[in-house]
This record gives C-alpha cells, sequence and structure tokens, in this order.
C-alpha cells in the first residue's frame, strides 16, 4: 500500500492545494509573509503524513502524525488570522476550516489506530 491511499493524506492534500489557490489572491505588499506561512503550514501536513508512512518503525510514524496536527494547529491560527485581516472572506473560511477540521479527525483517528 501506499500512502498516497490514507484518506487522511488525500484530504490534507486536497487542503493544501484549497490553501494555495485561495492564497493567490493575498495582497503583494503586506499579504506576502503570511501566504508563506499558511502555505508553508498546510504543505508540513501531507508531507509529514508520507514522510512518516514511509519511515521503518511505527514509533516513527506516529511522531511525524503528530508534527502534522502540529502543522495542522498553526494553519488554524494562520487562516482565522487571514479571515479577520480581510484576506479571504467568511465563506472561504468555513471552507478551509471544515476541511481542515476533517483532517484532524482523520489524523486523531489514524494516530489512534497505530497506537
Amino acid at each position: 500500500m501506499s500512502f498516497k491511499k490514507l484518506i487522511a493524506w488525500q484530504k490534507a492534500y486536497e487542503l493544501t492545494l484549497d490553501i494555495y489557490r485561495t492564497t493567490k489572491k493575498f495582497p503583494k505588499s503586506n499579504g506576502l509573509a503570511l501566504r508563506t506561512q499558511i502555505q508553508k503550514a498546510a504543505l508540513s501536513i501531507p508531507a509529514n503524513i508520507a514522510e512518516g508512512y514511509e519511515r521503518q518503525h511505527r514509533k516513527e510514524y506516529l511522531q511525524f502524525l503528530c508534527i502534522a496536527r502540529g502543522s495542522l494547529g498553526e494553519l488554524e491560527t494562520y487562516i482565522l488570522l487571514a479571515k479577520d485581516l480581510s484576506y479571504i472572506n467568511e465563506k472561504e473560511y468555513d471552507r478551509i476550516n471544515d476541511l481542515r477540521s476533517e483532517v484532524g479527525r482523520l489524523l486523531r483517528g489514524l494516530v489512534k489506530s497505530l497506537s
């Protein structure tokens, strides 16, 4: 099996694509730093799921899943900030946050199944 078959990875990848598409419209001058941080946090989620999956030991896999969960929390802060700064609207925020919450539930389930 490949990490690409994991629903948690698929949803995290979908979230990352959504983030990249949404943050394209951030203001060039004062929105660049936040855009970069949001993209890094989002990208870290599926990347850590994949890297952990490819590790040889369950303990390492769990560690990378925990890192992915940390990035999910970081992303929550950034998207809230983007909404409050009016870089994204309420509808975009809700869509992204709903997907972020779904990825969180999937990650918790994956961690639980491996523990």
